[in-house]
């Protein structure tokens, strides 16, 4: 079946086609959640507002990209509306190490390292960063998810690694 075929049976309310679409993006989805909330349950919050959003818009999808694109761009407003809401809540608290449980244990470590310092990314760097790190999605892509140019993609990619690197220096200058 195609896409367009799969669209207009979910738009008709098939709960086949939804439950198929739950098992083939689930994983991706919480995957794309974890990566930026960094909480476990966050990220199963966010996953299910994103099906349940689908669920209400898909009479809305316009596809002018491919419905995969479309709930990564949904996963990551979610993801950023909840970082946000815990900012405004924390206002510069402490956050709490993040273990992403994809993450060898003898990494774990250097892995807390890096996810401190990606969350000092400015939020356009850190999606462009996690699309592209942990979904493993090409620039194109990560371009329609963020609805932005491919160029823009690129400079935010390119900037996000200086980033880091800065940040990774001085931490271990800190810390030898």
């Amino acid at each position: 079946m195609n896409e367009k075929d799969f669209i207009d049976r979910l738009r008709n309310g098939d709960e086949d086609a939804f439950r198929a679409l739950v098992d083939a993006w689930k994983d991706r989805i919480y995957n794309t959640c974890l990566g930026l909330v960094q909480q476990g349950e966050d990220a199963e919050d966010c996953t299910q507002e994103v099906f349940i959003t689908a669920y209400r818009k898909i009479g809305q999808f316009r596809e002018e990209a491919a419905v995969g694109t479309w709930l990564y761009r949904v996963a990551v407003n979610r993801s950023l509306d909840l970082l946000r809401k815990r900012s405004r809540e924390k206002q510069h608290g402490e956050w709490i190490d993040f273990q992403h449980p994809g993450v060898q244990l003898e990494k774990k470590q250097d892995a807390a390292i890096l996810f401190r310092a990606i969350r000092q990314l400015p939020e356009n760097q850190k999606v462009a960063y996690q699309l592209q790190q942990m979904e493993n999605l090409s620039q194109r892509e990560i371009a329609a998810v963020m609805d932005i140019s491919e160029s823009a993609v690129e400079g935010l990619l390119q900037r996000a690694r200086n980033t880091l690197r800065k940040i990774l220096i001085t931490y271990l200058d800190k810390n030898n």
